[in-house]
């Protein structure tokens, strides 16, 4: 069987970092996902996810990601029960994380929306300086340019004889 899910979207909620009785952290927060198409003279329309993450995930996306701020997860799908208050019973499917990662979305982008996007905007963001920062990962991320390409000759290979197994490693 296989259960894998990966979805990019934003986060809708304040995050908020807790810990169980046994010590275990615990995030739990909402996505939304914009779907792929769009009517004709509709707004796009987004879907909503739950989200939990465990131990050291949870302590890494409420370090460095906030609400309004895009986040890739990757994780497997459950549901769940549990008795509300009420007693009824309220049965919850969500994304429980195994894998979360930066989108390459610009650290300072809440200075122009207004949004905070998990500890502010400009130079004082962490996740500007975080290592993990996909532009600082990837260095063909960083700038628009057209990466280069060197061009080889027919003078970089031999001819090699059908018969002649002595040029090959295997």
């Amino acid at each position: 069987m296989f259960n894998k899910v990966i979805m990019m979207g934003r986060i809708v909620t304040d995050l908020e970092l807790k810990t169980t009785p046994n010590g275990v952290s615990v995030l739990s927060f909402r996505i939304a996902v914009d779907r792929r198409y769009q009517t004709k003279g509709e707004d796009r329309k987004s879907d909503f996810f739950n989200v939990t993450a465990w131990r050291n995930e949870a302590e890494f996306i409420s370090k460095y990601f906030g609400k309004g701020r895009m986040i890739l997860i990757e994780g497997e799908l459950q549901t769940r029960e549990y008795q509300d208050k009420n007693g009824n019973t309220v049965r919850v499917t969500e994304i429980i994380v195994d894998r979360s990662t930066f989108t390459g979305e610009k650290a300072n982008a809440s200075a122009n929306t207004g949004s905070n996007y998990g500890g502010g905007s400009g130079n004082n963001s962490p996740y500007q300086n975080y290592p993990g920062n996909a532009s600082e990962s990837h260095p063909a991320n960083a700038s628009n340019t057209e990466p280069t390409v060197s061009k080889g000759s027919t003078d970089d290979f031999k001819e090699v004889a059908e018969d002649d197994d002595d040029g090959y490693p295997f």
